[in-house]
């Protein structure tokens, strides 16, 4: 094989990586792995309805929480 297409490959995998590397801290800085209850959520519950009843009750504790006036 020729050197200038050793070299035009390490060159192109070099420049791939370095998008892949962009494009993975990107999704970092922006969030897209921070919801972690996702997961917790799927194993813990079998169902979408209960997955639906489980998220209608946790905005009813933080309305609860949120409209909670001590006297």
């Amino acid at each position: 094989m020729d050197n200038w297409v050793i070299a035009m490959m390490l060159g192109a995998s070099v420049f791939l990586g370095g998008v892949a590397l962009f494009a993975f801290l990107w999704a970092i800085k922006n969030g897209q792995f921070d919801d972690e209850e996702k997961f917790l959520n799927a194993a813990k519950f079998d169902g979408q309805d209960e997955l639906n009843d489980a998220v209608n009750q946790e905005r009813k504790k933080k309305e609860l929480k949120k409209n909670y006036r001590p006297e």
